[in-house]
């Protein structure tokens, strides 16, 4: 790794040996070293041994400014493989530290270790880091907090203290075992105990009312809440009780405040929101609360997470009265309400203003259709199977199933040794042309292989994502690494050619890397591939990449020395 000639020397600790942090000129290199080891945790009167980093469930915060250096140094202690992902961080030009297990990385293998090195470039605000390999991420995972530069303000009021909330879930069993045997059995794997609020499932579970998140505030104050969904396979509802949110951000990108009781927020999505307690203090307690927005046909986990929030007694007051004080809980929508979802997420605009600019690509080079949804794979010989009909679950973009290489794509794109690896067709539509959103076709099968969609530097791109009825329509929240996209259109049913695009909002879209195609609809996004590297797009519920629906993209070198990948550091892992 290259080394950096420092100015100054400044130590901030966060955590024990956690991390510090050197000044360089205009940015800070932060240094932190992340321990991949096995921790005892009860939740639910339940403990078991999983897998964690530094011991800690959720693992610990990463705080940073635009513009700094990160250098993170992940040393793997436990038996499983063990890859992190930096959910949301660009990565320009620096793929190698993008995470995805065989995507951009071979895992780092026991008794290894991997320094993660890239630059924070023209990004602030909230986002997350966790696991990318099977579904470690179900107990590695913790925030990713980008601060503006040091002289840069909010485009809000300043709030009076920023806390971060991170959703969860938490499994009695061990989350690896759980989609083994799903995998093998071709059946839809078992749903989560509780969800949790900062690691804590609260008082509505059974044995939990110790394991309770309380957030204090003073009357008066605003708190800016950022708002994580690392769960592994829910969107959820989001409400406090008698207060009223305003949303700020969304996947670390500025949006038109608008004010609303409720959120939605997807697995893979971060959502910032200011909190302005009351006046007074209120001689009440009031329950936050979160809860599934499923519209699949498969279990789920239907149960619902709470925190308290609490308001500090006035120094007259003795404490004692907080325990008598009534305590309120929010409304909440109906599990499948679409109709919710659809005005939420339509309210969802970028600033688009000088400082933050929209820069929707006006123009497409090149338009894609993709659908995405269930299937089926047969039935392995001399074997039962727990899927439709007896085969296996399967899920695709494009019908076509992933299947995950056994070497890095970008490291046999980088040396040139890609045949046999992948396979650079990926089809710009579907092979077979259906009613996608109607009566579902009568061969449900999928193909599988591991096919990547080759791109031209600063190709300017428009992508249709197409939900499917196959087995059952339902709500994906696909996430692209390496890029954040716009996105300009969505609807119900079959995407029109014709007519769709002539609503597109081409002046101030939702920039974000993760997007919910709606469930039995379609989303437009359009984005420029102005990053040179192998980018994985996959649905960001954990059991449906698990059964396939996911892919890549390979964008191409440019011409100039800063349009093309770096090369690879002399500690990559190997396969």
């Amino acid at each position: 790794m290259a080394t950096s000639h420092f100015s100054s020397l400044v130590f901030v600790y966060a955590f024990p040996f956690l991390w510090f942090a050197v000044t360089e000129g205009a940015g800070v290199t932060r240094h932190y070293t992340f321990d991949i080891k096995l921790q005892n945790v009860t939740r639910l009167c339940h403990t078991k041994s999983m897998v964690t980093v530094n011991g800690l469930f959720p693992g610990p915060r990463i705080e940073a400014r635009e513009g700094d250096r990160l250098l993170i140094k992940v040393v793997n202690h436990v038996q499983n493989n063990i890859s992190i992902h930096w959910h949301g961080i660009r990565q320009l030009r620096s793929g190698w530290a993008d995470g995805p297990a065989y995507i951009t990385q071979c895992p780092i293998q026991t008794g290894q270790s991997y320094v993660y090195n890239y630059t924070i470039v023209g990004q602030r605000g909230t986002l997350f880091w966790h696991a990318h390999i099977s579904w470690l991420r179900s107990t590695v995972y913790g925030p990713l907090i980008i601060l503006p530069k040091p002289n840069a303000s909010y485009p809000f009021v300043k709030p009076y203290k920023e806390v971060p909330i991170i959703f969860g879930e938490w499994f009695n069993a061990d989350t690896e075992a759980i989609i083994s045997q799903a995998l093998q059995t071709g059946g839809g794997p078992n749903v989560s105990e509780a969800y949790t609020l900062n690691g804590l499932p609260g008082p509505l579970y059974n044995c939990s009312a110790k394991d309770t998140f309380k957030l204090k505030v003073k009357p008066g104050n605003t708190y800016l809440l950022r708002l994580i969904n690392a769960a592994l396979n829910d969107e959820l509802f989001f409400s406090i009780a008698n207060h009223t949110l305003t949303i700020v951000e969304a996947d670390a990108i500025y949006v038109k405040p608008f004010e609303t009781s409720i959120l939605l927020i997807a697995p893979g999505q971060t959502t910032n929101v200011l909190l302005k307690a009351k006046p007074f203090f209120p001689s009440a307690t009031f329950l936050m609360m979160a809860r599934p927005y499923a519209t699949g046909q498969g279990t789920f986990d239907n149960s619902t997470v709470a925190g308290i929030l609490e308001y500090e007694l006035p120094s007259l007051h003795s404490p004692e009265p907080m325990k008598k004080l009534p305590l309120f809980k929010p409304a909440l929508p109906a599990l499948n309400d679409t109709s919710f979802a659809t005005n939420f997420t339509n309210k969802l605009k970028s600033l688009a203003n000088a400082q933050y600019p929209a820069n929707v690509p006006q123009k497409v080079d090149k338009r894609f259709f993709f659908t995405v949804g269930l299937g089926t794979n047969p039935c392995d010989q001399n074997q039962t199977c727990q899927g439709p009909n007896g085969t296996k679950f399967a899920a695709s973009v494009n019908n076509i199933s992933f299947i995950q290489p056994t070497t890095a794509l970008l490291q046999s794109h980088f040396i040139g040794r890609s045949n046999g690896v992948y396979s650079p067709y990926f089809p710009f539509n579907p092979t077979h042309w259906f009613n996608y959103t109607g009566n579902p076709p009568n061969n449900t099968m999928v193909g599988n292989g591991t096919e990547v969609l080759v791109l031209n530097f600063n190709t300017s791109v428009e992508v249709i994502l197409q939900d499917t009825s196959i087995l059952g329509a339902e709500s994906h929240p696909l996430h692209l690494h390496g890029f954040n996209f716009f996105v300009v259109g969505q609807g119900f049913g079959n995407f029109d050619p014709n007519n769709d695009p002539k609503k597109f909002n081409l002046v101030d879209p939702m920039e974000r890397n993760t997007v919910g195609v709606p469930s039995g609809g379609w989303v437009a996004l359009r984005f420029l591939a102005d990053n040179p590297g192998v980018w994985f797009m996959h649905c960001h519920l954990e059991v449906h990449t698990s059964w396939g629906l996911k892919m890549a993209w390979l964008v191409l070198d440019g011409k100039l020395p800063n349009q093309k990948l770096l090369p690879p550091p002399s500690d990559l892992p190997k396969c």
